[in-house]
């Protein structure tokens, strides 16, 4: 899944795409490259980021959403009902909602109409606050708590479809500790019965781990986590630099054959 922040402030590539015919051209870009669904987002939800109301969204992602959801297949990372299904009639064909449906409680209506899948993305908080001392008693545990009371509140309200993905939402209310947990034991979610989605791409963990070898763009981290993952059996890696990440697997892939 390759990330296409058409925002002026997302975390590591705000404002690179929004202008003009950037966005076309990068998605074009990440999918020749290899990724398999390109990931749309008209809204930072980077820790610390403000809510932008629905039809500023709406008028930083539209003409770029309408014109690739025609060439690949398009992910739309909002939290908004309105935005989701606006997206689902021009093409869009997965919705991932960093919220973890709880910012708008008309988005369970929009799932049940569409029978669209989409992403159950866990996050502590919201971005506001979500990096103030985030704390669980077992993060582990916690967070599969979540997932299994989340799943059985959408079968509730007559989501019977099961394309669902899950996503522990690495950096979204945790600390180094906690995404630690996560990466390391990610295998436990395998037994909830439904895909893996983790953003691991240029995240501050990276930085946390590497200290002096920090750079901006995090590439080695981000292969070295995404190969670990690969190996755990997570199915979906959200990820900024495709083609790079694409060489690190393909080599690890020859390499492990010998």
């Amino acid at each position: 899944m390759g990330v296409l922040n058409l925002t002026p402030d997302s975390f590591s590539d705000g404002g690179k795409y929004n202008a003009k015919n950037k966005g076309i051209k990068h998605g074009l870009e990440m999918f020749k490259s290899g990724a398999n669904i390109i990931d749309v987002g008209g809204e930072s939800t980077r820790p610390g980021s403000k809510m932008v109301n629905k039809n500023l969204e709406w008028k930083r992602i539209h003409k770029t959403l309408k014109y690739i959801c025609s060439k690949f297949p398009v992910s739309l990372d909002t939290r908004k009902s309105e935005i989701m299904e606006k997206g689902i009639k021009i093409g869009v064909k997965v919705i991932n909602d960093i919220s973890g449906l709880n910012f708008d409680q008309k988005t369970k209506n929009i799932l049940k109409k569409y029978k669209i899948p989409f992403v159950i993305h866990h996050s502590k908080g919201t971005p506001e606050n979500m990096q103030i001392k985030p704390s669980y008693k077992n993060e582990l545990l916690d967070i599969y708590d979540f997932f299994e009371k989340k799943i059985e509140s959408l079968r509730s309200a007559g989501i019977k479809h099961n394309n669902i993905i899950i996503d522990p939402g690495i950096g979204f209310g945790k600390n180094l500790k906690h995404n630690m947990s996560l990466i390391s034991n990610i295998s436990i979610f395998h037994t909830l019965g439904f895909p893996i989605l983790v953003g691991n791409s240029r995240k501050r963990f990276i930085k946390e781990l590497s200290g002096n070898n920090d750079t901006k763009k995090r590439i080695g981290g981000t292969v070295a986590s995404s190969i670990y993952l690969m190996t755990q059996g997570v199915q979906i890696l959200r990820i900024h630099d495709v083609n790079e990440l694409l060489q690190g697997l393909k080599v690890f892939k020859e390499l492990i054959k010998n």
